[in-house]
């Protein structure tokens, strides 16, 4: 019988997620070299000592940020979907995000407070932040990130009801532009039962 080791559990713990060792050296070469000419194109120097392993770094970074496309978040809901007479709200709130604003490709990061009402079956309850997660890790706007992780759910596990609120802040609004250091973007998203006003204050109200 073959021994299970550490790393065996961390990939399977991992269920989908791209591990931070796992780059594609094709891609990496590719952005790191663009990144060299970036550099230079702002006025530094990328052979000083300081630059040299940054375009690197930079491209590493950013195939991890965006490890999202490689990722089927139907698939991770799949995974783990039982068949369940349970008919009441379930909610995950709190969920940490972090994605990249594809107009600047600056990050931007808050939470996502998701909501689904079973109809015969429920999902593993780690599966919705790995779902909000496999959109989030993409360019993104956060009005689509709200609609693609609603979407996914009610596809997916075809609930009565799927409801999902995120509040973030930008980089893009708090670095340059308007820089409002204290400004936060709510977006939401309902479908079925939370598109009923008692429903939908109920599932407000709980994670506020």
């Amino acid at each position: 019988m073959t021994p299970i080791t550490r790393q065996m559990c961390e990939e399977n713990e991992m269920d989908g997620y791209a591990r931070n060792d796992q780059y594609n050296p094709a891609a990496i070469r590719s952005i790191a070299e663009k990144y060299r000419v970036i550099l230079k194109d702002i006025g530094e120097n990328p052979e000083r000592e300081g630059l040299q392993k940054t375009p690197e770094r930079v491209a590493k970074a950013l195939q991890f940020l965006t490890h999202g496309y490689d990722l089927d978040p139907a698939g991770i809901l799949r995974s783990a979907m039982f068949n369940e007479e349970y008919q009441q709200m379930v909610i995950v709130k709190d969920i940490e995000i972090y994605s990249l604003c594809e107009h600047h490709m600056l990050p931007f990061f808050g939470k996502a407070h998701v909501a689904y009402i079973p109809n015969g079956r429920i999902v593993g309850l780690s599966k919705i932040p790995r779902v909000v997660d496999a959109f989030a890790r993409r360019l993104q706007v956060q009005e689509r990130l709200t609609v693609d992780i609603r979407n996914c759910i009610h596809d997916t596990l075809q609930p009565t009801g799927v409801a999902v609120v995120i509040e973030a802040q930008h980089m893009c609004m708090i670095m340059r532009g308007i820089q409002k250091q204290h400004s936060v973007a709510t977006t939401s998203a309902f479908t079925g039962e939370f598109e009923q006003e008692r429903t939908r204050a109920e599932f407000l109200r709980l994670i506020s």
